[in-house]
């Protein structure tokens, strides 16, 4: 209890001359923070007896220097994807490419166009940045971005179906990454849910019953299966088939596609993703998807479709609550110009991976294993992630390393600056160039080489 009393007073941590330096770096305010913090930790160690800890004020300040770091640390840091999942959700998803990075840049550096018609001089409204890309590229009437597909659906139905009636198939009552149900999206539209078919199989005559049945049905909604498959005894309607049915009965079709494919999937070995150019030309009045998926773009959600139906979106109160910042309109807007140039595949990074041959990636994972000196290329599968083709996967080869202890390997990628993210496949640790950028290459070997040094001399020691 005795050394409590030696325990230096925050006045004179606060006059040492080590302090003058931490408050040039971290404010006086923060600064006066760390100290009782330290402080207070280190009266509770004292009280403890099995801890003796220093009470030097050099030593505190290094503790309360320590601190104050990581309170500042940021949380959201870059990473090198070497897992081989392209739309790794929890990464990010789709990376940019530079000029929508260099668009972001120069629209946040300064004052923008966002709402400012240049030609009138007054105020004019965000949403035509996006809109006629989307126009060109779709063939639809009219566009609206939001900030994610997530609101698109909720302004969708909150907009076109408020306590009324949305006829889904029981196939389609979906739930997606972080807790997102259709069903729970629906009772916060105020549109009331009313299933049709059963939980494989659906007909159009379900649907049909069902309008017959319900008289205040406002739009039938088709949630695509983006993140999961049924297979074995299956039906559902085709999309134009209950497009016609809609019609029949003068009520819109919404038809919730996810992914945001633009390009046709099937031509680079995977499964045909449907295809928002598709949906409309199959009569879909509503369709939405999101912009950070196979779209290759920023987070965002992107309503297309019939005027008359995009305008009384634009129109409603929570259009508003939803809408898309300049940035994500300026990225969005730079990755759209590629679709519309046919160069998506050579532009758009999440195109590029897709489309790599197996053969330059095996270059690559050689290139690495010369460098390191360490490790076996083989064969193996990536994936596309992200919600997107649920089961499908693309040819790849990685590095495969045999090292102790695969996890804590991995964590130790963690801890470098940036960290890599890998994984294991049967109880190796496999690094997959098809998600690592071609600029990190450089930084990815030199950090892995070092992880592998330090490893190597633990064992020697050992």
């Amino acid at each position: 209890m005795n050394r409590l009393r030696e325990i230096p007073s925050v006045d004179v941590l606060l006059q040492h001359p080590r302090a003058e330096v931490l408050q040039k770096r971290f404010g006086r305010s923060l600064l006066l923070n760390g100290v009782r913090s330290v402080l207070d930790d280190t009266r509770q160690a004292l009280l403890n007896s099995s801890e003796s800890p220093s009470l030097s004020p050099e030593i505190l300040l290094n503790r309360v220097e320590s601190l104050l770091e990581q309170w500042l640390a940021p949380t959201l840091v870059p990473v090198i994807n070497a897992t081989g999942v392209i739309l790794h959700t929890n990464l990010g998803r789709a990376p940019l490419s530079l000029p929508a990075l260099r668009a972001m840049q120069e629209t946040a550096g300064g004052y923008c166009t966002l709402e400012y018609d240049l030609e009138r001089g007054e105020r004019g409204s965000r949403t035509v940045h996006a809109e006629m890309l989307l126009r060109r590229i779709t063939g639809a009437e009219a566009a609206l971005v939001v900030n994610n597909n997530a609101a698109a659906v909720l302004l969708v139905l909150t907009a076109l179906a408020r306590r009324r009636g949305v006829l889904i198939s029981r196939t389609q009552l979906v739930e997606i990454g972080g807790g997102f149900r259709v069903p729970e999206v629906m009772a916060q539209s105020g549109a009331k849910l009313i299933e049709v078919g059963t939980t494989n199989r659906v007909r159009l005559e379900d649907y049909e019953d069902a309008l017959r049945s319900h008289h205040s049905v406002s739009l039938i909604l088709r949630a695509h299966h983006s993140n999961f498959r049924i297979i074995g005894f299956t039906a559902e309607p085709s999309l134009k088939d209950l497009a016609d049915l809609a019609h029949r009965y003068q009520l819109p079709l919404v038809d919730d596609l996810g992914s945001g494919a633009l390009l046709d999937t099937s031509k680079y070995g995977l499964a045909h993703e449907p295809m928002v150019q598709e949906s409309l030309a199959d009569g879909a009045d509503v369709v939405c998807f999101s912009g950070d998926k196979l779209l290759g773009g920023p987070q965002a959600g992107i309503i297309v479709g019939k005027s008359e139906w995009i305008a009384r979106l634009k129109k409603h109160p929570l259009a508003r609550a939803v809408r898309p910042d300049k940035l994500t309109l300026a990225a969005l807007a730079a990755t759209l110009v590629y679709y519309l140039k046919e160069e998506a595949e050579e532009q758009v990074p999440v195109w590029r991976m897709i489309t790599q041959k197996p053969e330059r990636l095996k270059e690559r994972a050689q290139e690495w294993q010369t460098f390191l000196g360490f490790g076996e290329v083989i064969p193996s599968r990536s994936t596309v992630g992200g919600g997107s083709l649920p089961e499908e996967t693309l040819p790849t080869f990685v590095l495969a390393l045999n090292v102790r202890k695969p996890n804590a390997f991995l964590a130790n990628l963690r801890k470098c600056s940036p960290p890599i993210i890998a994984r294991i496949e049967e109880e190796r640790v496999v690094f997959d160039p098809r998600t690592v950028l071609p600029e990190q290459d450089g930084l990815f070997l030199n950090q892995l080489s070092h992880i592998l040094q330090n490893q190597q001399r633990k064992e020697a020691s050992s």
